[in-house]
């Protein structure tokens, strides 16, 4: 076994290499720079890689990013497509997308490309590290093994770690700076030499004890918010029907042991609606389906949101003096969530377009959106001062022309 840590023993020399560069990645890169270290950022974007190497920010809506990618972007902050061009480095941070196929199983193959790349250039004494959330265990054997066959190298010789990113996009940088995370290795050895590297640019760390179970942390903090708004889901259906104001209720009910969350359109985005898959897959996989029955529930309340708020919304169109195919509706945000540009599994975009499918006559408002940018979705565009009715799904507001 190799315990010559080479360049890892001056934490404050070193070259870390972020591959990845997207909502996560970027801001990761950007603080890592900050704190005095050079990084090479590595993205299959050509374009988002000359934007920071030119110090240009392609994240605008991240607050704090701007300046951080003006400062260092193709300074201290390089950003390329190239592996090679981090082989200098002696620290890797990967943080890719996992996405999950049609039958809400994990499709690993970015992860893989992206670890065989860095196997290539892997040398001894090298740290890895995945920040991707992944099924508990994905560290030690998948990741492990693509790393190994490619650099010809053992665990032992190089160091591979797990710490989940823990980041709100939006507001990552001060999450980075101020929000705990958590770092675990795949032996007690390279968990050390990845805490004694991420303690220099993050405020708040802890050490775990593998990466298992910082997996598992950062899956298991998805879920609980899943179920949770779930929950508000039902209450707040509940407490329509009952006539009561849940907005209220909830207001007198939340308190230190009480953390009820607020309702929604469902949940989209790339994280919270997958990390429940992970688990439910692998308890299928171990013929133990029982054991997610809460989990499993949530998706159906959740996913099911939609169709409650198309008949809340045909039923306010009902009030409007107009034939109902001649209403227009217009959906105020088209966002998985406010103030992020991104419709990955979007449930106000799913809901825009069942509502079209239904023949209503339905438009679509988003300021983060371009008019172009949203008929290149199919849909027609409208700023909610020419409709009859306005839905907003961030606040869950239906008002007419006569309520506003």
């Amino acid at each position: 076994m190799n315990n010559k840590i080479g360049p890892l023993n001056n934490t404050l020399d070193r070259c870390v290499a972020v591959i990845g560069l997207g909502y996560a990645g970027l801001p990761l890169a950007a603080v890592i720079a900050n704190s005095g270290r050079s990084v090479i950022g590595i993205d299959v974007d050509k374009k988002r890689c000359g934007k920071i190497n030119n110090g240009i920010n392609p994240i605008p809506e991240e607050e704090g990013l701007d300046s951080l990618v003006r400062a260092y972007g193709g300074k201290t902050l390089v950003a390329s497509t190239t592996y090679q061009d981090a082989k200098k480095c002696d620290f890797f941070i990967v943080i890719v997308p996992l996405f999950v196929d049609e039958n809400n199983q994990p499709d690993f193959s970015m992860l893989e490309n992206a670890f065989r790349n860095i196997g290539k250039v892997l040398k001894k004494g090298d740290c890895v590290v995945l920040e991707t959330t992944v099924p508990p265990g994905t560290t030690e054997t998948f990741v492990k093994d693509w790393l190994e066959e490619e650099s010809k190298l053992h665990v032992g010789e190089f160091y591979l770690a797990y710490s989940p990113e823990r980041i709100m996009t939006g507001v990552s940088v001060s999450r980075l700076k101020e929000f705990p995370k958590v770092v675990g290795g795949v032996d007690q050895h390279s968990g050390k030499v990845a805490f004694d590297v991420y303690k220099q640019f993050i405020g708040n760390l802890s050490l775990v004890s593998t990466a298992r179970v910082a997996e598992f942390i950062k899956v298991i903090e998805g879920c609980y918010r899943f179920t949770n708004i779930a929950l508000a889901n039902e209450l707040f259906k509940i407490a329509e029907e009952l006539d009561l104001d849940f907005y209220e209720a909830r207001q007198h009910a939340n308190h230190q042991y009480c953390d009820i969350h607020l309702p929604s359109t469902g949940v989209g985005g790339h994280c919270i609606p997958v990390y429940p898959w992970f688990l439910i897959k692998e308890m299928e996989k171990r013929k133990k389906p029982d054991f997610t029955i809460m989990l499993q529930s949530s998706h159906g309340v959740n996913d099911g949101m939609i169709d409650y708020w198309i008949q809340r919304i045909i039923v306010y169109c009902k009030e409007v003096k107009k034939p109902l195919p001649h209403v227009k509706i217009c959906i105020k945000g088209i966002s998985f969530r406010k103030g992020v540009k991104s419709v990955h599994k979007s449930r106000n975009l799913a809901l825009a377009r069942l509502l079209k499918e239904k023949g209503l006559n339905v438009y679509v408002y988003d300021e983060l959106f371009t008019r172009d940018e949203i008929e290149q979705m199919n849909l027609s565009f409208s700023t909610p001062d020419m409709v009859d009715v306005v839905f907003d799904p961030f606040t869950l507001e239906l008002m007419s022309q006569e309520s506003r």
